[in-house]
């Protein structure tokens, strides 16, 4: 099982490592609560399989979402931004978020499958995989400026 310190360790580690190396961007943890939940988000998410099962995700603002996508291509105007630049690099972030979770969690869970990531926006998003699961997250301030949230749902396959 994957409680919320193992959460910390494998998912949010990866999380902080990919934000360091691959966006440029201070990431820390927060108790912070989001209070704008009217704000247009960007959901990002991964799914995958195996003797672990479930979905992360990565959700922001639409600001915070296109400051990430700013520095992961070293654009210097949210203007040169478009929509589809966000999508990618939210999937992208998830992917390789998951693509390091994967390669911690390999010695205790064995292959683990991942699917394309999807992104969707809107207002007040949420993410589900049906029953039985279990659910861990974080809250997380990038830049000392954004909230953002990573969420993992999940459960393990029955032998």
């Amino acid at each position: 099982m994957i409680d919320q310190i193992c959460f910390n360790e494998i998912f949010l580690d990866s999380a902080k490592e990919v934000f360091d190396t691959m966006i440029f961007m201070d990431m820390v943890e927060t108790d912070e609560p989001n209070t704008n939940t009217e704000e247009m988000a960007v959901l990002g998410s991964i799914t995958f399989k195996g003797d672990l099962e479930g979905c992360l995700s990565f959700s922001c603002s639409m600001a915070c979402a296109q400051a990430i996508t700013m520095n992961m291509l070293a654009m210097d105007s949210a203007d040169q931004v478009t929509e589809g630049d966000v999508c990618d690099a939210i999937g992208e972030v998830c992917n390789m978020v998951m693509g390091g979770a994967k390669k911690r969690l390999h010695h205790t869970f064995g292959v683990i499958e991942l699917s394309i990531p999807s992104v969707v926006h809107g207002r007040e998003l949420r993410n589900t995989i049906g029953d039985h699961v279990q659910r861990a997250s974080a809250k997380v301030k990038i830049e000392d400026e954004y909230l953002a949230e990573m969420s993992l749902i999940y459960r393990e396959k029955s032998n």
